[in-house]
């Protein structure tokens, strides 16, 4: 149905070999990198509202307001439900973010069935409701759900550091992007931690940005 699951850092260490052995650039990645972070968190109604919150924008701002909505208590599926805008937008969340929010609680997703779907499946229950996207849906497989095989080319820190890493003239499209991902099956996921952690170094370089 589905590849492997990432459930602990030696899965993750596995992965980064293999995509080492099978790539120059990739082990010259990790070597800059140190090892990849686990990044599993609890699959469920929290985790995919977190990933809502932290579209567009930045790590901190997300982190904001997702503490902001634990302090008035709106983190859990039945009282997003039955939140208002005024709740919402108090504890940070703008009113499109705030019906996501709402959508997502009243949508009566079975996240417990999603655990056995395949990933393809997993990504079509999700994109159904209002507000989760692909990227949406491809960051809660990873991290969520653990599948190994899974990547998130809309990703644009993922299209940098595949810019940078490979001497791309242009950041990859996110078509492009997919099909460069393909080479990187069946460690996906491991493949945009790789990336990720890549960006972050070379970022920090001067004169890199």
């Amino acid at each position: 149905m589905f590849g492997r699951i990432i459930q602990t850092d030696a899965c993750v260490a596995e992965g980064a070999a293999w995509l080492a052995g099978q790539d120059a650039r990739f082990a010259a990645a990790l070597a800059l990198t140190g090892p990849l972070p686990l990044r599993r968190q609890e699959d469920g109604f929290t985790a995919l509202l977190d990933a809502i919150v932290g579209q567009q924008v930045s790590v901190a701002s997300a982190d904001a307001i997702w503490k902001r909505l634990e302090a008035a208590g709106l983190t859990g599926q039945d009282a997003m439900a039955a939140a208002s805008d005024e709740d919402l937008r108090a504890a940070g969340l703008s009113r499109q973010k705030a019906r996501y929010g709402r959508a997502l609680a009243q949508s009566g997703i079975d996240f417990a069935a999603l655990r056995d779907m395949p990933d393809a499946q997993v990504v079509k229950v999700l994109t159904a409701v209002p507000g989760i996207g692909l990227w949406t849906a491809e960051i809660y497989a990873m991290f969520a759900l653990g599948r190994a095989d899974v990547f998130a080319p809309g990703d644009l820190a993922l299209q940098e550091g595949a810019r940078h890493l490979f001497g791309l003239p242009d950041r990859p499209t996110e078509r492009a992007l997919r099909t460069m991902a393909e080479d990187w099956s069946p460690w996906r996921a491991v493949a945009a931690r790789a990336l990720w952690a890549y960006y972050r170094v070379i970022r920090s370089r001067e004169g890199i940005r």
